[in-house]
């Protein structure tokens, strides 16, 4: 490991429309072993080369940088995060970056059970599981591989290391899983996990048009249902992402709604991305972006580093254009990073 990079007293990150940006969402690899329709295209092989990602140095000046300018949250994600082999040094690294709060990690659990404890070790405390069925073969026709005993091993090995809370990211597909919401509830209110129901978004065509089967339902009536059947109400649940939760009196179930078309929620964006190849991706719904990696290669020193940072945030959209379509991002949110 490197000597630790010096982190300046902390400013306060806000862009032209004064929002305050205090989370950053970092990819370490546009890799994945599973292939879910809505994030990967069918057939997609044109992955970066490993040479092209941030080295586990580039990524620890990336997150003392944002450290110096006031981020306190960051989370790790891909692809799958847990295919990168050295992750467990990443989180280790930005672990002990001063300034960084909270730090967490989105992950498809197929490989969590042989990685929970080092994560945890390493500074990792809460974790986004993505799961959309609990039928085996469902499980399979959606993901195009994979096998879900190994997702339920590896979040029955995630509580055992620790972490809390754990929140498992349910993307709602009408005709393919919408039927299962309510087991899914209660599977997580067992098990003391946070259930996310989440809005398909519409990238580059991974995402179906709403007139076709696996497009979201109502989100909105799916809401007033698990109301009413377990007499949810308003609550909060600890992070930085922009779901709205629901919560049983008795604490038992805490379901989160992410409604990013339905609802947008651009109005209170506290967050930008960095993808596995060093690009500063401002907004998720659009293609304005920055390539940090060719700073820190070309030389860029680490007061240069948090100047463009700065500058770019300066140049944050005011909202995305999902529901534009000509305007649609081309990237896919493998690519970019969940």
């Amino acid at each position: 490991m490197t000597a630790r990079i010096p982190t300046p007293f902390p400013a306060v990150l806000t862009d032209r429309f004064d929002r305050r940006i205090d989370y950053l969402r970092l990819s370490v690899t546009d890799r994945c072993d599973l292939r879910c329709s809505y994030c990967m295209p069918k057939g997609h092989h044109d992955f970066t080369p490993r040479a092209g990602w941030l080295t586990p140095d580039e990524i620890e000046r990336v997150a003392a940088a944002f450290a110096a300018l006031g981020v306190r949250r960051i989370r790790l994600t891909g692809g799958e995060p847990l295919t990168r082999p050295d992750i467990d040094e990443i989180a280790g690294r930005i672990g002990a970056v001063p300034g960084i709060d909270d730090l967490s990690l989105t992950t498809n659990a197929t490989q969590l059970a042989k990685h929970a404890d080092a994560l945890h070790a390493a500074g990792v405390r809460r974790l986004n599981v993505s799961l959309d069925t609990l039928d085996p073969k469902r499980f399979r026709a959606i993901t195009g591989t994979g096998t879900l005993a190994k997702v339920l091993r590896g979040l029955d090995t995630a509580r055992g290391a620790g972490f809390s809370p754990i929140k498992i990211n349910m993307v709602v597909l009408a005709g393919v899983n919408d039927h299962e919401i309510d087991a899914m509830t209660v599977f997580c209110g067992t098990r003391g996990f946070v259930l996310r129901l989440i809005e398909v978004m519409p990238m580059n065509g991974t995402a179906q048009p709403p007139a076709r089967a696996g497009a979201t339902p109502d989100l909105a009536a799916i809401r007033l249902r698990l109301q009413e059947r377990f007499g949810l109400v308003d609550a909060m649940v600890p992070g930085g992402g922009p779901a709205r939760y629901l919560r049983s009196p008795d604490g038992f179930y805490n379901i989160g709604f992410i409604t990013p078309i339905s609802q947008h929620f651009c109005e209170t964006c506290n967050r930008v991305r960095v993808t596995a190849d060093g690009r500063l991706v401002l907004c998720l719904g659009r293609e304005n972006s920055m390539d940090l990696r060719a700073l820190l290669r070309d030389g860029a020193c680490q007061e240069e580093l948090i100047d463009a940072i700065r500058d770019a945030i300066a140049k944050k959209p005011e909202r995305h254009d999902f529901n534009v379509p000509q305007h649609r991002p081309l990237r896919f949110m493998a690519q970019t990073g969940g």
